[in-house]
């Protein structure tokens, strides 16, 4: 989206006014982009903090599996808290406990203590995962919305090509626990941003004022509606299939094709181009197709591409290559995927934006945490668990996309 359009964006009917289009992307872009930081930068350092700490890599690799539980109970929490309490405050506490759990992450001297630490991490950076995508709503319609979260996505693509490059590179300067110093220098950069340039979205008159009976019959009433449930699932199993990757990956590339962090860090950068280049060729799509036209014919794609991928995992057909060019088909996948599947959640949902963004984010990291869980779990030394997980969770996908969304 350029800048223009940017400027020229509509609001949604009764909306805050936007002191500023430019500076609310930069603020959104920026908490974006923690969440994957978080999980990618230190991915090429799976195997010398499995080392360090005197475990294997199919347990260290549940720091990552701990880190999405973290992810997926804190989105819960914090819809309700900013329905009745706005986005701004509780967006601040979140991003002050990221920053002292990124500290603690840096001092682990067991697998205990570093779990106990991601755990926490998580329960953080979890509120720059849910306030962005009500802000959003809170602010635009339906289509805007989508243009905006498309936007979004290119950020979200850029910071898996910076995260895994960097912690790569870290790994020559500091140690993995440098890696960790760092995530909490940019908590502290995105505190600063939301204190600087991010106005209240919510206001007074539009909170909610119920406690927690409320929150857990909001939860319960989007559940039962299927608007919410159908792409929310879809959207849930399309994520656990790129866990399945960000947990496998590091094994796959490094211990199997015996590439080193640097060049396993280009490796995930070049996959990541995929979402990137997708998420933005989505906003042209919308100027021909409807949203349910574009992701019906993505979900099928990805489906077939998940397969494919199963079959070189068991094969072993095409090696390095078809892996890499079939990974980054899925990411593109994915890049067309979740714009345009959280704008459709999102939209008829304007009263409760908050609880609806919290609870799509906690079931797509409670099944992408189960689903990267799985590959760890299942760990042989092969390519297997990894291609099977995606596999499982792209078709899986599709299926809840051809049932249980309606067009």
């Amino acid at each position: 989206m350029s800048s223009s359009a940017l400027a020229d964006s509509s609001p949604r009917a009764g909306a805050p006014a936007i002191p500023s289009m430019r500076i609310l992307v930069l603020v959104l872009g920026a908490l974006t982009a923690l969440g994957p930081l978080a999980i990618d930068m230190y991915l090429p350092a799976l195997p010398w903090i499995a080392r360090d700490l005197g475990v294997d890599l199919g347990a260290i690799q549940l720091t990552l599996s701990v880190f999405m539980i973290g992810i997926a109970v804190g989105q819960a929490f914090y819809g309700p808290i900013v329905d009745r309490y706005g986005r701004r405050g509780p967006l601040l506490i979140g991003m002050g406990i990221f920053v002292v759990a990124s500290i603690g992450c840096a001092y682990a001297t067991s697998m205990k203590s570093l779990l106990l630490w991601r755990l926490l991490m998580a329960l953080g950076g979890s509120a720059s995962m849910v306030i962005p995508r009500a802000v959003v709503r809170d602010f635009f319609n339906e289509k805007e919305s989508a243009r905006m979260y498309a936007l979004l996505m290119l950020i979200l693509g850029v910071s898996p090509i910076l995260a895994p490059t960097l912690g790569g590179q870290m790994l020559g300067w500091t140690g993995w626990r440098g890696i960790f110093w760092v995530l909490a220098g940019i908590g502290v950069l995105c505190t600063a941003t939301i204190a600087w340039g991010l106005p209240e979205s919510l206001p007074k008159a539009a909170r909610s004022t119920g406690g927690v009976g409320l929150a857990l019959r909001t939860y319960a009433k989007l559940l039962a509606d299927r608007r919410f449930l159908g792409p929310a699932l879809a959207a849930s199993f399309m994520l656990g299939a790129i866990f399945c990757y960000l947990s496998g990956s590091s094994f796959v590339f490094i211990e199997l094709f015996k590439l080193t962090p640097q060049q396993y860090a280009c490796v995930f950068g070049f996959n990541a181009v995929g979402l990137i280049a997708a998420s933005q060729i989505s906003r042209f799509l919308l100027n021909r197709y409807t949203s349910w036209q574009v992701l019906s014919v993505t979900f099928l794609i990805a489906a077939i591409i998940g397969l494919a991928l199963l079959g070189v995992g068991i094969t072993g057909f095409g090696g390095l290559p078809a892996m890499i060019g079939l990974l980054f088909l899925m990411l593109a996948c994915a890049g067309v995927i979740f714009p345009n599947i959280a704008a459709l959640v999102m939209a008829p949902f304007g009263e409760s934006a908050g609880s609806a963004s919290a609870l799509l984010g906690t079931l797509q990291f409670v099944i992408g945490a189960a689903s990267g869980a799985m590959v760890g779990v299942f760990h042989n030394g092969t390519l297997v668990p990894m291609t099977a997980g995606i596999a499982g969770c792209t078709l899986a996908g599709w299926i809840l996309l051809r049932t249980l969304v309606r067009k």
